[in-house]
């Protein structure tokens, strides 16, 4: 059988068994407002859950033990069943929740409220008979959730129950602690009720963070992981870790991100297996719905698009939006909560700073190769200089010698020599310019670096005066 068939056989035999335990149960006769207040409480405690991922299955701790608990002291009765179901019904629909799950939650809860009223019932109600109710409440729910998670995520169903019950065990104690604590306190001090909105506040708030920084820490482990497997900090590679890392990180989302690279934009698509893939697009791609409204809107935003979830950001670079980033789960997924919010907030500023990195890293590298280009190019002017130098010294010289001589009375044999000097002196400087514009002429075909001709000594007296 398929895991949701599963989980839709164990719901109705829990229906039923609710069902029957229902009929045994008397309604009681509370006040009218009693079933009303119950089931708002019941909402607003399930609306208000603190989830733990685990891969595409969470957790969920909320305070209906405490209102539920609080409920069995002032008095059993099905009325405490109806109040837990028009609750979790409430609370189920308003977060939209797939069908198999609402029904299965609302089995669980239902008959739990049912079992648990009747074992209130016969310890004798109050404080004592709340707590035998709890008890029997939190073995239904917590074994049958354990069995619809074993099932969806194919884990060994005894080991998990096993690992999951002290946590679960002292969620409940304490939830159930409150609830009894404020019932105590509204039948014989109702002024001391407000000094529970601290302890209350304080509690949640405990949840919140505690499964804040776990999140955050799983976060930044695939971000090492990823690291590590990344053979380098282009923006290329650090794309696709930051991919794989919101995929994972929201339980097994789909994840596309389209990155503003230096010769245009480029998609990233991926999911929590394989390597994301990269496709070059053009410029249209920012006429798309989901990227103009992530662009249109300041932070991390959610909706949903076709039964979709989807929760998407914007990574701001040194100049200006750098990539857009959306995380989508799957039809009738659960939407994404505030935890969920906070935790894309972290996402993206860490994907900021990755890109940023590695976006400075490639300038870097570019920058180094221009310099390199431009020392080589430097060089080959030094020692084409160097080259050069002696054949235009001997024609400065020629040039000078020539006009004292068009001046004086000197001979024309004089000056033809000095013709063939000259020519000899623009043979050496051509020569040189070749050799340094390709080195790999030297010694082909038998040829040499041209000699640049010398003046002989007895050109020049000790006074430095032409003869």
């Amino acid at each position: 059988m398929s895991p949701t068939r599963v989980v839709s056989a164990v719901a109705a035999a829990t229906a039923v068994v609710g069902v029957l335990a229902t009929c045994f149960d008397v309604f009681a006769s509370p006040a009218w407002w009693a079933v009303p207040v119950l089931a708002l409480a019941v909402a607003g405690s399930e609306m208000a859950v603190v989830n733990l991922q685990f891969g595409r299955q969470s957790w969920s701790f909320s305070l209906t033990e405490s209102a539920l608990g609080g409920a069995w002291v002032i008095g059993t009765g099905s009325w405490t069943t109806l109040g837990v179901f028009l609750g979790v019904l409430i609370a189920q629909t308003a977060l939209r929740r797939p069908t198999v799950k609402k029904l299965f939650n609302l089995s669980i809860f239902t008959s739990g409220a049912a079992v648990g009223s009747l074992v209130a019932a016969a310890c004798g109600g109050g404080i004592f008979g709340a707590m035998a109710g709890l008890a029997a409440w939190f073995l239904i729910n917590n074994t049958l959730v354990g069995l619809a998670v074993s099932v969806t995520s194919r884990r060994p169903f005894v080991p998990m129950l096993v690992t999951s019950l002290p946590l679960s065990l002292v969620h409940t104690a304490g939830n159930s602690s409150i609830g009894l604590l404020a019932a105590y306190l509204g039948m014989t001090a109702p002024l001391g009720l407000s000094g529970l909105v601290v302890p209350l506040a304080l509690l949640w708030t405990s949840y919140d963070q505690q499964t804040r920084q776990t999140q955050e820490a799983r976060l930044f482990a695939e971000l090492a992981a990823g690291q590590e497997r990344a053979t380098g900090r282009s923006s290329d590679s650090s794309a696709r870790v930051v991919v794989t890392a919101a995929a994972r990180l929201f339980g097994g989302a789909d994840v596309e991100m389209v990155l503003l690279a230096a010769d245009g934009p480029v998609r990233y698509a991926g999911d929590e297996g394989g390597t994301p893939q990269r496709l070059r697009v053009e410029a249209e791609v920012f006429d798309e719905p989901w990227v103009m409204r992530a662009l249109g809107s300041k932070g991390v935003s959610v909706g949903f698009e076709e039964g979709r979830p989807w929760c998407s950001g914007v990574l701001e670079g040194p100049a200006g939006p750098q990539a857009v980033i959306v995380i989508r789960r799957g039809v009738g997924s659960p939407a994404f909560g505030r935890a969920d919010v906070r935790l894309a907030e972290v996402l993206v500023s860490q994907a900021q700073g990755w890109l940023s990195v590695a976006d400075l890293r490639e300038q870097a590298r570019t920058a180094s190769q221009q310099v390199s280009a431009a020392g080589s190019a430097a060089r080959g002017i030094a020692d084409l200089g160097a080259a050069t130098a002696p054949a235009l010294l001997v024609l400065r010289e020629s040039a000078d010698r020539l006009a004292r001589l068009a001046e004086a009375d000197g001979g024309v044999d004089d000056i033809v020599e000095e013709l063939h000097l000259v020519e000899r002196a623009v043979a050496s400087l051509l020569g040189a310019i070749a050799l340094a514009a390709d080195p790999d002429l030297v010694g082909v075909g038998g040829t040499e670096t041209p000699a640049v001709p010398s003046r002989p000594a007895t050109d020049w007296t000790t006074t430095g005066i032409l003869r």
